[in-house]
């Protein structure tokens, strides 16, 4: 208990200091650049990329300053941020992504094959990007030629898409206001950067578009996400900190909160599947999830995991969602196979503990969900506060050291709690 308090303290110490960091709003006096000043249509036909690009370049070149996109569509390939730069939409002005894939130059990104993201920034700091403006991905023909091949959504495929902003290796970085829509793979990605700050924002994509996961915080420190609105087809949240199989090293994802959120469609709160650097300090509450397939959800396998410890989950409200509560070591299943045995462990063997799920209600779920760890490495000090679930089938508990109070399952099929092989449950 001292080391959770410690923990919780320390990320709220975290987040405060964050907070207290100024933002990366153009200081008054700074440098407007208007990209229709070097040429931009804003005609939704013509590609106002060079325009734009000169426009961040001129602003960078004075120190810094907001390059500003007026209300129009601006059709555009990738663009670069810099150090020191606000790029702000006005309401009623899009930034819309390219359709020719040839726009797209291919990259190393995460250690892994990939294409250039429609906006990105690498070793930059204090980047703003802001506005009531549409920031669209246009991401349709991504989206069907990933259904005609299997594993697109894979780090290392052949069939590679570009994400849509991407964070890399950045400081002091701003989200805020604007829709981020259709992206053709994951949407929002800080990567390797610390001081994010993302609020106020949507983010959305068809349910059944395709690895379209709305922010994916990947080896990332002093992360605050709140008030998002997330309607996506895949994670709208997934913390991340390494690729299966990760030759290493990892950075973990720490000091991490998300609050006072929405998520619609999409797969829910996720920690994982991909944390080969693990994942420590993690706090979500206050977030209310409709329609969703899963709700909270810590996950990994034995070939992606690393010490995932010290997560908070509280306040949170779950209707329709098919699987409730899921905190398992055999991603993409949720249950362990039989028979379960034990396997060497190694630097990639995923170690829970510490995880505390409190003040959370769920209705009308198809699963209640399992707490499922592996034999070799047993889920630790799982604590369940005031939990009440829902739901067809009810919880698996395997492998799991779990104390629950005021906890309840009520199944519509079997028992609401079934404790297979190794798992311990103290009910007060």
């Amino acid at each position: 208990m001292q080391n959770r308090l410690l923990a919780l303290f320390m990320a709220a110490a975290g987040i405060a200091s964050l907070l207290a960091v100024p933002s990366a709003h153009a200081a008054p006096g700074m440098t407007t650049c208007n990209p229709h000043s070097y040429g931009a249509k804003g005609d939704g036909v013509s590609k106002d990329t060079a325009a734009i690009q000169h426009a961040i370049d001129a602003c960078a070149k004075r120190g810094g300053g907001t390059v500003l996109l007026t209300p129009g569509t601006y059709l555009s390939a990738p663009i670069v941020l810099k150090s020191n730069i606000t790029l702000k939409l006005e309401k009623g002005a899009t930034l819309l992504g390219s359709p020719d894939f040839n726009d797209y130059p291919a990259i190393t990104e995460f250690r892994a094959p990939g294409r250039q993201s429609l906006i990105s920034a690498q070793n930059a700091s204090n980047i703003t990007i802001e506005g009531a403006g549409t920031i669209n991905g246009n991401g349709a023909s991504w989206w069907k030629m990933a259904r005609e091949h299997k594993d697109t959504g894979v780090m290392g495929s052949q069939y590679t898409r570009p994400r849509l902003i991407v964070f890399n290796h950045c400081k002091h970085v701003v989200l805020e206001g604007v829709t981020v829509e259709n992206s053709p793979m994951w949407q929002i990605v800080p990567y390797y950067s610390d001081d994010v700050i993302i609020r106020n924002i949507h983010v959305l994509a068809p349910q059944h578009a395709p690895n379209t996961d709305a922010i994916d915080p990947f080896s990332s420190s002093h992360v605050l996400i709140e008030h998002v609105v997330a309607n996506v087809g895949d994670d709208d949240i997934a913390i991340k900190s390494g690729e299966a199989n990760s030759p290493g090293p990892d950075a973990p994802s720490t000091y991490i909160t998300i609050r006072d959120c929405i998520f619609l469609h999409g797969h829910g709160l996720s920690v994982g599947s991909e944390i080969a650097g693990g994942a420590q300090h993690i706090l979500a509450e206050n977030i209310t999830m409709t329609g969703t397939d899963n709700g909270i959800r810590v996950k990994a396998n034995r070939d992606r995991g690393n010490d995932v410890s010290d997560l908070v989950f509280k306040n949170i409200q779950m209707t329709n969602v098919k699987n409730a509560l899921i905190i398992s070591e055999f991603y993409p299943h949720i249950y362990p196979p039989m028979p379960d045995n034990p396997a060497p462990i190694t630097r990639l063997t995923p170690h829970f503990h510490n995880i505390t799920v409190e003040n959370v209600t769920a209705t009308n779920s198809k699963n209640a969900g399992a707490i499922a760890g592996l034999p070799e490495a047993p889920i630790r000090d799982v604590v369940l506060k005031n939990v009440s679930i829902d739901a067809q089938k009810g919880m698996v508990i395997s492998n799991a050291q779990v104390t629950a109070t005021h906890f309840t399952v009520h199944s519509e099929k079997g028992p609401g709690i079934t404790r297979l092989s190794g798992a311990r449950l103290i009910l007060h």
